[in-house]
């Protein structure tokens, strides 16, 4: 009984000295403040939703004041999540961003980097049909303007970038040179890494491995990109990883 006492008591002081260290990092994050840019909703033809939502969890965690933009256009095209088909009928970015954003949500040219400490990208498809064009022309896609103008004005005020699953593209085309990651090349649970990262590497950037648990950051240019579902895996691991990136971008605003 006694030695069952003993291991109790050391268990409740462990958990309880985590539970300080954890609070002690989040609050010397309180008052960041952080611009999130969505590209529509649903993991087919806009933001992924499980991504975007894990971005505001850790954000919130970290004590960060949370802003939400999206471009007004229209999407590249519309897809039936359920069938997986492309549908007839047209949604406007900014509309569909409204859904994940609860209708708290702002016209991407009203974002001004005087007033967000970093900004953060999600991934999903529509970062690569809506807010440029990678889906469809790879390395030679063009980045939607505004978008182009946000990421440049965020490195010039050397503010920093976080960006997860295909949106890591969009630095690898406005930043050359920059270090991202889009998960591990030449392995089973990352499909599309490996084809990802070798146009990454023909834009003139580097590609870092990195496991879906993992984020890696450019000190240089001040960049947390992860992987995310990039990676066939659970989704509290995709979660976990977010999380990392998050905490990343935090240290670094």
């Amino acid at each position: 009984m006694l030695s069952f006492l003993q291991r109790s008591s050391h268990n409740l002081l462990v958990s309880r000295t985590l539970q300080a260290v954890t609070h002690s990092y989040y609050s010397t994050q309180m008052g960041k403040r952080v611009a999130v840019v969505l590209a529509g909703c649903g993991v087919y033809d806009g933001s992924e939703i499980h991504e975007a939502s894990a971005v505001l969890v850790h954000l919130s965690r970290g004590g960060a004041s949370v802003n939400m933009f999206a471009p007004n256009v229209e999407q590249m095209h519309v897809i039936n999540h359920l069938a997986g088909k492309p549908s007839e009928e047209k949604r406007n970015v900014l509309v569909e961003s409204a859904r994940l954003a609860r209708g708290n949500i702002q016209d991407l040219s009203n974002l001004s980097v005087k007033d967000h400490d970093a900004v953060i990208f999600p991934g999903g498809f529509g970062a690569a049909k809506n807010l440029c064009t990678w889906a469809v022309q790879g390395k030679d896609c063009s980045v939607n303007e505004q978008v182009k103008a946000v990421l440049q004005a965020f490195r010039a005020e050397d503010k920093p970038i976080g960006l997860c699953c295909i949106s890591p593209v969009l630095a690898a085309k406005v930043f050359p040179g920059c270090e991202v990651t889009v998960g591990i090349e030449n392995n089973d649970k990352y499909p599309d890494t490996t084809g990802t990262a070798a146009a990454i590497n023909q834009l003139g950037c580097k590609h870092m491995s990195k496991s879906v648990g993992e984020s890696h950051v450019d000190e240089k240019n001040k960049l947390v990109t992860t992987c995310a579902f990039m990676c066939n895996a659970p989704i509290h691991e995709i979660y976990d990883g977010i999380g990392t990136m998050v905490e990343g971008v935090l240290k670094m605003a």
